[in-house]
C-alpha cells in the first residue's frame, strides 16, 4: 500500500507534467488504478456538489494522465503523440492498451534510461 501512495504522489505531485523520459508498467498501472479508485469515490457524491468537484478533479489529473501516458509509451520506444489515437473510437483506445500493457525495453532508448521500476522488476 505504502508503494501504491509514493507512485501516486511521483506520479500526481513530482512528475505533475513531466513529459519527458519514461515511466515503467507498474508506475503506470498504479496511477491509473488510483485516478479510478478516486472517480469511483467521487462517483458516490451525490447532486451538483458532487459533480462539481469530479469536473475539478478530472481537469486537476489531466495533465499528469497525459504525461505518464506519454512516458509509458517512450518506455516502448513510441512517441507519446500516440495517445491522440485514443480519439479513434473503440480501435485507438484498444491499441493503446495493448502499448501501454508492453513490457518497456531492457535498455535505454532515445527517450532515456530505464525506468527504476524496470530495473526493480528484472
Amino acid at each position: 500500500m505504502n508503494e501504491f501512495i509514493a507512485v501516486a504522489k511521483h506520479v500526481f505531485l513530482k512528475n505533475y507534467v513531466n513529459f519527458e523520459g519514461r515511466a515503467g508498467r507498474k508506475e503506470f498501472w498504479y496511477a491509473f488504478l488510483f485516478t479510478v479508485l478516486v472517480n469511483f469515490i467521487l462517483g458516490l457524491i451525490p447532486g451538483k456538489v458532487g459533480m462539481i468537484i469530479t469536473i475539478l478533479w478530472s481537469l486537476a489529473i489531466l495533465l499528469p494522465t497525459l504525461s505518464v501516458g506519454a512516458r509509458r509509451l517512450h518506455d516502448i520506444n513510441k512517441s507519446g503523440w500516440l495517445q491522440l489515437l485514443a480519439l479513434i473510437p473503440l480501435v485507438g483506445i484498444i491499441l493503446l492498451i495493448v502499448w501501454w500493457a508492453q513490457e518497456g525495453e531492457k535498455t535505454e532508448n532515445q527517450y532515456g534510461p530505464v525506468p527504476e521500476d524496470v530495473k526493480v522488476e528484472q
